[in-house]
C-alpha cells in the first residue's frame, strides 16, 4: 500500500527533452503529476516576447495576423487577433465518434505541454500553466476519437482539449461529465482568454497520434512478452523441440531479436520435463513452433523501430509557424504526421503477426490429428465441444486484424482547398494499431487457455518449468481448466486485459 502512495506522489518534470513512454505510462496509469522546470519557463517567456515584438513591428505572421490554411493570404486586423484564436478552436472542434479513453487524453495533454515548454511556440506562461494544472487536477476534456487526417496537426482532437482551457467544450472531472467551465471551476481553476498565436500553439501538432501510439507501444510490448510465454506453454503442451532455439544455430543468422526471443524462451523453459530435443519424439516441429524466434523476433525488431521514432516525436516541436531563438518566425511542415503514421502502420503488421502465428498454434492444440490430444481438448468429446469454437474466435480476430493492418499512411486526401494537399492519416493508423494490439491480446489469451487445458488433460503440471508453471497459475486464477463445457467469453477478455496490463518481465 505504501508503494502505491509513493507512485501517486511522483512528479515528472516536463523539460521537452527527457519525456519517454515509461514516464507517460506513470502519468496516464498511475496519476503521476507533472511540473515545468524554471529554465523552461524562461524559454517560454522569451518565445512569447519574440512573437509580441514581431506583432508590434507590424510583421505579417501566418496564423497570428493571417487566416489559416487556404485563408493564409487574408490579413487580420490587430484588434481581431485574439478573436482569430478563439474562432480557430471553435471551428476546429469538430471531432466525431466515441470519446478517447482518459488515459489517451492525459497522454495528449502531457505531450502537448512537453512540446510547448521547449519555447518555440509563443504561448503565454499562464496558458501553459492551466494545461499543466488540468493534468494534475484530473480535468480531462472529452475528445472524440475521429476527425483528424494527421497533418496540419491533429487539429480536431487537440481543439477539443484546448477549448476547455477557454471554458467551453466538455470535460470529465472526478467521474462526472461537465461543461468545460464547470469542470474548471470545481477543480479550482480559471479559464484563460487566448491571445495571439495561442490557439494555434495549442492545436497544431501530432499529439493525438503520438499519445495513442505511445500507449499502444507499451501495450504491444506486454503482448509480445505474453506471446513468447504462450509459445512456451504450447511447446510444453505439445512436447516441442527446443533444439531449433539453440544459440549456436541462431548465430548463423545474427538478427539480435531472434536470439532475444530464443534466449527468453530457453530461460523460461529451463527445468521443463516436457520439452524435447531433435529426434526424441519427432525430427521437426511445424513452423508455428520451430520458427517462433524468427517470427516473434521480427515483430520485436519493429517494436525497437517504433520506439525510436516515438522517442524523437515525444520530445519534438510539431507546431507551425516555429519561433526560432534568433527571433525569425518560419512556416514549415513539422505538424505532418508521416514519421508516426509509417511507424504505426509497421506496428500494426508486427502486432498482427503475433496473433497470426498464435492462432496456428491454437489449431495445433485443438486439432487431434496434429496434437494427438483429445479432440478440441474436450474431456468428453462428442458430447462436449471443448475449445472448438474458441479457435473460431481466434480465427475471426486474426482475420479482422488483416483488414485493419492495411496501411493507413498510403492514403491521402486533400484538405483546405488543396493548400494541404498531402496528409498522413497517422491518427487513424495509431487507433488501428491499438485495436490490432487488443485483438492480438485476445488471440494469445485463447492460446494460453488452450495450452492450459492441454496440460490439464495430460496431467503434466508437475513436469513444467518453474517459470511457466508460475504463469500457468496466473492463467488458471482467471480461467480454470474445463472439466466440462462452459462459457469462457468473459474469461478470455479478462485474461486479455491482464496481458495488456501486466509486464511479464516486471
Amino acid at each position: 500500500m505504501g508503494q502505491s502512495k509513493l507512485v501517486e506522489l511522483e512528479v515528472i518534470e516536463l523539460d521537452g527533452m527527457t519525456l519517454d513512454r515509461y514516464k507517460i505510462d506513470s502519468i496516464v496509469n498511475r496519476n503521476a503529476s507533472v511540473s515545468i522546470p524554471e529554465e523552461n519557463r524562461i524559454r517560454v517567456r522569451a518565445s512569447r516576447q519574440r512573437i509580441e515584438k514581431q506583432i508590434n513591428d507590424g510583421k505579417v505572421i501566418y496564423g497570428v495576423n493571417t487566416g489559416f490554411g487556404k485563408l493564409s493570404d487574408i490579413e487580420i486586423e490587430k484588434e481581431d487577433i485574439a478573436k482569430l484564436q478563439l474562432n480557430l478552436l471553435r471551428a476546429d472542434a469538430v471531432g466525431v465518434g466515441e470519446p478517447l479513453p482518459t488515459s489517451v487524453v492525459r497522454a495528449m495533454m502531457t505531450l502537448r505541454a512537453n512540446s510547448l515548454v521547449k519555447g518555440f511556440s509563443g504561448i503565454r506562461e499562464e496558458t501553459l500553466d492551466l494545461l499543466v494544472d488540468m493534468i494534475n487536477a484530473g480535468v480531462h476534456p472529452i475528445v472524440p476519437c475521429k476527425g483528424s487526417v494527421g497533418a496540419s496537426g491533429d487539429l480536431a482532437p487537440l481543439s477539443h482539449i484546448a477549448i476547455v482551457l477557454i471554458g467551453e467544450g466538455k470535460a470529465e472531472y472526478k467521474g462526472e461529465l461537465l461543461p468545460g467551465a464547470e469542470a474548471l471551476k470545481r477543480a479550482g481553476l480559471t479559464a484563460v482568454s487566448l491571445e495571439a498565436k495561442e490557439g494555434l500553439a495549442l492545436i497544431n501538432g501530432t499529439q493525438a497520434m503520438t499519445a495513442v501510439g505511445t500507449i499502444s507501444l507499451n501495450e504491444a510490448e506486454r503482448v509480445g512478452l505474453a506471446a513468447d510465454m504462450a509459445a512456451c506453454l504450447t511447446m510444453e503442451a505439445l512436447r516441442g523441440i527446443i533444439s531449433a532455439f539453440e544459440r549456436e544455430l541462431l548465430a548463423v543468422r545474427p538478427h539480435p531479436e531472434l536470439e532475444l526471443v530464443a534466449a527468453r524462451m530457453r530461460k523460461w523453459l529451463e527445468g521443463s520435463k516436457r520439452i524435447t530435443h531433435q529426434g526424441e519424439v519427432r525430427v521437426q516441429d511445424a513452423y508455428s513452433i520451430r520458427c517462433i524466434p524468427q517470427v516473434h523476433g521480427a515483430s520485436w525488431q519493429t517494436i525497437q523501430y517504433v520506439e525510436d521514432r516515438l522517442k524523437v516525436e515525444i520530445n519534438s516541436v510539431t507546431d507551425n509557424p516555429i519561433i526560432l531563438e534568433s527571433g525569425e518566425i518560419i512556416s514549415g511542415g513539422h505538424f505532418h504526421g508521416q514519421p508516426i503514421a509509417l511507424a504505426m502502420d509497421f506496428l500494426k503488421v508486427a502486432s498482427a503477426e503475433w496473433a497470426n502465428i498464435s492462432e496456428r498454434r491454437i489449431e495445433r492444440l485443438v486439432n487431434p490429428q496434429l496434437s494427438g490430444l483429445s479432440p478440441f481438448l474436450a474431456v468428453d468429446p462428442g458430447l462436449e465441444c471443448g475449445l472448438m469454437v474458441a479457435q473460431y474466435a481466434a480465427a475471426s480476430l486474426v482475420s479482422e486484424n488483416k483488414v485493419l493492418a492495411h496501411p493507413a499512411s498510403v492514403d491521402s486526401i486533400p484538405t483546405s482547398a488543396n493548400q494541404e494537399d498531402h496528409v498522413s492519416m497517422g491518427t487513424i493508423a495509431s487507433r488501428q494499431a491499438r485495436e490490432i494490439i487488443h485483438n492480438s491480446a485476445r488471440v494469445i489469451a485463447v492460446e494460453m487457455i488452450c495450452a492450459s487445458q492441454a496440460i490439464y488433460l495430460e496431467g503434466a503440471e508437475r513436469d513444467l518449468a518453474p517459470k511457466t508453471r508460475e504463469y500457468l497459475e496466473e492463467i488458471r486464477e482467471i480461467c480454470p481448466p474445463l472439466e466440462s463445457d462452459r462459457a469462457i467469453s468473459e474469461q478470455i477478455e479478462e485474461l486479455a486485459q491482464f496481458i495488456l496490463r501486466e509486464n511479464i518481465l516486471r
